[in-house]
């Protein structure tokens, strides 16, 4: 499989590359960005490592090298303020979005090709995908709250000392302030969070703050995130490559699902070849679905704004 990065030469699109390099099941990844010096960089710097991991095709281009490409990650915007919110983002990279939406149009994608958008605000711009792109729905994914649900898993991990693999556990909804933890489903190995030794509201309150004050929290210490956000698109990728089946929370297209349409958010979300293959309706609690259709207002009055 061939992948094209737009932005790779910047510090997610250059993490999601590594992580490609020690995970991946892809054979070609290209990296395209407007400093074209910083992709070539990279790139170099992924080939170098080429003897100790896995056979991966690395190299730097512009858009007429995507030809052929059976995914492309963006990743390219403007990295978020430490104040800002990710909605307040769309002002500024909307513009930059569909100038790299009309790019790609000029591209002779493979006929299967698949985009997963990365750049936030993430949930309104995977909305703009699907409506410009020119691709069927399907096949516009966002990395929607695959992040979130990382960290989160991470965190109740650290909380409840056990293995990060064994909790399974949800944020879903928007890529932002309105995410909504799915309390009702979470688990570690099978049993129930809430009869789980050391469970209490208010710890798990506190978890779920530490959750989605993350971003801002890593763009503090550190300019932004990169390792996590490497790990998260790596997951999806892999997914499609590998013709997976996996249910993720990736940002799509909803068509009306807990009552919610004409919005991209994460819902759970069965991920394979072809793209989305099907939006689970799990069971919520009368809390979460109330959250979740609130989550979904939230992005719906930014995407009036957005749409005219």
């Amino acid at each position: 499989m061939k992948v094209g990065i737009v932005g790779g030469g910047g510090r997610v699109g250059s993490n999601a590359a590594f992580t490609l390099q020690l995970i991946g099941a892809v054979s070609e990844v290209l990296l395209l960005d407007v400093n074209r010096d910083a992709a070539e960089g990279e790139a170099l710097d992924l080939r170098h490592g080429a003897a100790y991991s896995q056979p991966i095709r690395f190299r730097a281009g512009d858009y007429a090298d995507l030809n052929g490409a059976h995914m492309v990650i963006i990743t390219a915007g403007l990295r978020r303020r430490p104040d800002e919110s990710r909605l307040e983002l769309i002002n500024r990279n909307v513009g930059l979005f569909r100038e790299i939406l009309g790019n790609l149009k000029g591209v002779a994608l493979a006929d299967d090709a698949i985009i997963l958008v990365v750049s936030n605000p993430v949930d309104i711009l995977t909305y703009l995908a699907v409506k410009e792109s020119g691709l069927p729905a399907e096949r516009v994914i966002g990395l929607g709250t695959v992040l979130d649900t990382c960290r989160f898993r991470s965190f109740l991990a650290e909380h409840f000392g056990v293995a990060a693999t064994d909790v399974d556990a949800l944020i879903l909804g928007e890529h932002g302030d309105s995410m909504v933890p799915a309390w009702s489903c979470a688990t570690i190995a099978g049993v129930p969070l809430k009869d789980y030794p050391g469970y209490s509201k208010e710890a798990m309150d506190a978890v779920f703050e530490r959750t989605k004050n993350s971003g801002a929290e890593a763009i503090r210490l550190k300019g932004g995130a990169g390792y996590a956000v490497g790990v998260s698109i790596a997951q999806v990728v892999n997914a499609i490559a590998l013709d997976k089946h996996q249910v993720l929370p990736v940002s799509t297209l909803q068509t009306g699902a807990l009552g919610i349409s004409e919005v991209c958010f994460s819902l759970p979300t069965r991920v394979g070849r072809k793209g989305v293959e099907a939006i689970i309706e799990i069971g919520v609690s009368d809390e979460e679905r109330a959250a979740l259709q609130t989550s979904a207002s939230v992005l719906k009055e930014t995407l009036q704004k957005v749409m005219g």
